[in-house]
């Protein structure tokens, strides 16, 4: 059966239902699958938790999906640059599990191997730590984190093959791998799908056993923030 769909909306259909759990790719604008989660906009899809290393920014990214109010909860590590993010928390209106990069990360990587929980030294003695369990190893204090396993994964990769084999560009693999094995079902964005035997086998970033479905489309590469020199007098 052909892991390739014509488009978003064709490869997330029968796959999406209210108050579902998804693990989302990429960082800041970098990377993100943004054609998957336009199709999730227009499918209505509510009640959602997302984890994911942020929500995007206003108009953008993950941020459409607050701006449709389809998002509960975001498991999120950077929660700036989204002034409708900030509203919506401090309002109330949205539910927020902060956590350290480094550990959101790992408990995405932990969901996809199987380990349902790990301990680590990050967030001890702050608000991270917080009604999680403690343990002491060798005189230093840890806390318990639990692994992160979702009903649907969304990613972006540079290229892919029809088994769904996937490469990464530079930096935009970002959280991608480890979302992608976090959830049940992976559902992949690519810009070039090639012929199957054409991808180095040592340079395949994600085996295709991860990825379920496959669609290609063009994407927008923004710049989240351009920053330039004035120019000097002359």
């Amino acid at each position: 059966m052909s892991k390739i769909y014509p488009d978003a909306g064709a490869a997330l259909k029968e796959l999406l239902r209210d108050d579902m759990i998804i693990a989302s790719g990429g960082f800041g604008l970098c990377g993100i699958p943004e054609l998957l989660i336009a199709a999730i906009r227009d499918a209505g899809t509510k009640g959602l938790t997302v984890a994911s290393n942020n929500a995007g920014v206003d108009g953008a990214g993950l941020g459409i999906l607050l701006a449709t109010r389809q998002v509960k909860k975001m498991i999120s590590s950077y929660v700036g640059e989204n002034a409708e993010f900030m509203r919506q928390y401090l309002s109330g209106e949205l539910e927020v599990e902060f956590n350290p990069q480094g550990t959101l990360a790992e408990r995405l990587r932990a969901g996809g191997a199987g380990i349902p929980g790990f301990y680590t030294r990050t967030g001890v003695g702050t608000v991270i730590a917080e009604g999680k369990e403690h343990k002491d190893f060798d005189g230093k204090t840890y806390i318990l984190e639990r692994g992160i396993v979702a009903d649907l994964s969304i990613v972006k990769a540079w290229r892919a093959d029809p088994s769904g084999n996937l490469v990464f560009r530079k930096t935009a693999r970002n959280f991608n791998p480890p979302a992608a094995t976090a959830g049940r079902v992976c559902v992949a964005e690519v810009e070039e799908i090639v012929p199957l035997g054409s991808l180095d086998p040592d340079k395949i970033h994600l085996p295709g056993i991860y990825v379920h479905r496959l669609i290609q489309g063009t994407h927008e590469k923004r710049i989240e923030n351009r920053t330039v020199r004035k120019r000097e007098a002359v």
